[in-house]
């Protein structure tokens, strides 16, 4: 009778599918291309990493809902945290259902770091995928050390890998654009850029400030005065935007990102900690570029990396090494201040440091002015 049961358990749709979610060679896709990917094929282990919690449950809520649409009707979710058994993971793995019907098994490793037990127990769930079964994985940002690892490469090796990467300051106006659109509503730049501003990098207080667009208001173009009246200032800042803003010599962001991280009571020294760092990957870039060097070799002696090289660079190549200098020594005036051995007023000697590479006619002005 078993044996019959277990034949008869495969209707001809849950036949058909199958092949398709075992996956000759892993692969890497883009957030966008994941809808267009689930209407051709469905894989057997998916992985999404980044640190946009909102683009990363919206993506897994489309994948499984996708899964449930193929005939996934069961669901057994894992949170690894420090007293996670693995073994748990590994048995739900090879433990069929009794009744045929196929499941989702859902991984969440919120601290990105499995452990070295964590690791192999990886490694072996890749090696061995369990029937019948779409597991889907979820981690935080995974450094390039992390990528590394033995257990990020199995997955890469037999996941549909999907980087979930942050939306840039640049891209946050057109992203907030299609959002409006997709409730039939949409705003002009003007507008969508005051929205940006009020919630840069917290994309989750961003839709839930785009969805109280759609209840207040009906379908079609939405005023300056009516976003301005209800939507909250909510942006969220960290000490790399704060870094970001400064060599891109945008004065009203740097200003507008410090005053954030001021009023979310951010430690001084680690602004700081962060601007110097900067400084000295520009020195380094702009001895290099003074002395006829490669970029390519430049950036990686600087240890700058992805997306960052060509703004880096650019400022790299606009500031002055005296200034870059400059910069430096007020960099470490500002840390004696902050451990008391100097007066001065932190935020504004922090302000005035951003300014310096921000405002290029003032950074002139100030250059001509030690000189006396």
């Amino acid at each position: 009778m078993p044996s019959s049961k277990s034949s008869g358990a495969c209707p001809q749709l849950k036949c058909h599918l199958r092949p398709s979610l075992i996956p000759l060679s892993g692969m890497r896709i883009k957030l966008e291309q994941l809808p267009q990917h689930l209407q051709k094929q469905t894989a057997s282990l998916y992985t999404l990493f980044g640190n946009e919690p909102l683009l990363i449950l919206e993506a897994a809520d489309l994948i499984r809902a996708h899964a449930r649409q193929q005939g996934y009707t069961e669901r057994e979710l894992f949170t690894v945290d420090q007293h996670f058994d693995w073994s748990d993971l590994l048995n739900a793995g090879n433990n069929l259902s009794l009744f045929g019907d196929r499941k989702i098994m859902d991984i969440r490793i919120p601290s990105g770091k499995p452990g070295k037990e964590g690791g192999k127990a990886i490694e072996a769930y890749c090696n061995a995928l369990p029937p019948d079964t779409l597991t889907l994985i979820t981690l935080p940002r995974i450094d390039k050390q992390g990528q590394a690892t033995k257990w990020f490469k199995a997955l890469e090796t037999v996941s549909t890998l999907i980087p979930v990467y942050a939306i840039e300051r640049e891209q946050l106006p057109g992203w907030i654009g299609q959002r409006l659109a997709r409730q039939q509503q949409k705003a002009d730049l003007a507008t969508l850029q005051f929205l940006a501003n009020q919630v840069e990098g917290n994309l989750l207080a961003a839709h839930q400030e785009i969805q109280k667009l759609a209840l207040l208001y009906p379908d079609g173009g939405l005023t300056f005065d009516q976003v301005k009246e209800v939507v909250l200032n909510v942006a969220r800042y960290d000490v790399y935007q704060l870094s970001d803003a400064m060599i891109a010599a945008d004065t009203a962001r740097y200003t507008r990102i410090l005053t954030g991280l001021q009023g979310e009571g951010t430690a001084p020294l680690l602004i700081l900690a962060t601007l110097a760092e900067q400084i000295r990957q520009l020195i380094i870039l702009r001895k290099g570029l003074d002395n006829g060097q490669p970029p390519a070799q430049l950036l990686q002696a600087a240890r700058v990396w992805g997306d960052r090289q060509k703004s880096v660079m650019t400022a790299a190549k606009s500031i002055s090494l005296q200034s870059l200098t400059q910069g430096l020594s007020d960099a470490a005036k500002i840390d004696r201040i902050i451990k008391g051995v100097a007066q001065g007023d932190i935020w504004d000697e922090l302000l005035q440091l951003g300014l310096r590479f921000a405002i290029p006619d003032s950074r002139q002005f100030r250059e001509k002015k030690t000189n006396f």
